[in-house]
């Protein structure tokens, strides 16, 4: 029997480049979250100002449980947050999930918020967490350090940590920044309330590199009515430093070029 030798279309093996993206579609958004599609183009927008669009980070959530945060929970601000951060997650991971610690004096609790569960979903969760006590950052930092390790990511981490004051070890919180600076993790304070947040400022304009590697984070204050402030302020805040940071830590190799 003779072989027939067919004629096989040329194969291309050229790597075409990738068309830079949203991590979850628009499509997709509106079918699982109708709610949060304006904040999803809001935050597009915010992150195609800043030349970032396309860029992919594992986001995280950190929330403050000390007694003086009582109020924010109560009037829907800290919800509003998780969605205002779940809208920028789906823009930058396509897993279209927020790991979210709670902490005061220790980590009070941890969860996920995602596309189909994020519906005031803030306040049950803290309210299943009882006592509210006082502000330790590094064990909030430190829980997300050990997640982001664990997890074998091989993006960068953006992270979101609301607080509204300073934190009860204060030197504790340096050490951590300090150490983290030489990981892909970038930390994004945003303080709620009337504090002058001298030490988030501090911590803000650590010195690099004597104190640190990079520049690891960034520091806005939202005032005392957080929901107040337009989503689209909200985003060019949070993402005002990243991609200083993002250029910093490649330069320094923390980050693959």
């Amino acid at each position: 029997m003779g072989i027939e030798y067919r004629k096989h279309p040329k194969i291309d093996y050229r790597k075409r480049p990738k068309i830079p993206g949203p991590g979850v579609s628009l499509e997709k958004v509106a079918a699982r979250a109708p709610e949060l599609v304006s904040l999803y183009k809001t935050a597009a927008v915010s992150l195609t100002k800043h030349h970032v669009s396309g860029q992919r980070a594992a986001v995280y959530l950190v929330l403050d449980r000390s007694g003086s945060m009582r109020p924010y929970y109560r009037d829907g601000s800290v919800q509003h947050l998780a969605e205002q951060t779940l809208a920028l997650a789906v823009n930058l991971d396509d897993d279209g999930v927020v790991p979210v610690v709670f902490f005061s004096t220790e980590i009070d609790g941890t969860a996920e918020i995602s596309l189909e569960a994020y519906r005031d979903r803030i306040n049950p969760l803290h309210d299943s967490m009882g006592h509210m006590g006082r502000t330790n950052y590094h064990v909030a930092m430190q829980a997300v350090i050990d997640h982001y390790q664990s997890c074998g990511a091989e993006d960068p981490a953006f992270v979101v940590f609301q607080t509204d004051g300073s934190p009860t070890s204060k030197a504790a919180a340096e050490h951590v920044l300090c150490t983290a600076a030489k990981l892909p993790i970038f930390w994004q304070f945003v303080g709620f309330g009337e504090d002058e947040f001298r030490f988030l400022r501090k911590l803000d304009d650590m010195p690099v590199p004597s104190r640190r590697v990079v520049d690891n984070a960034g520091f806005f204050a939202a005032g005392s009515s957080p929901k107040a402030l337009s989503d689209a302020s909200l985003y060019d805040q949070l993402l005002g430093e990243f991609p200083l940071w993002l250029a910093s830590a490649r330069s320094a190799g923390i980050l693959k070029r």
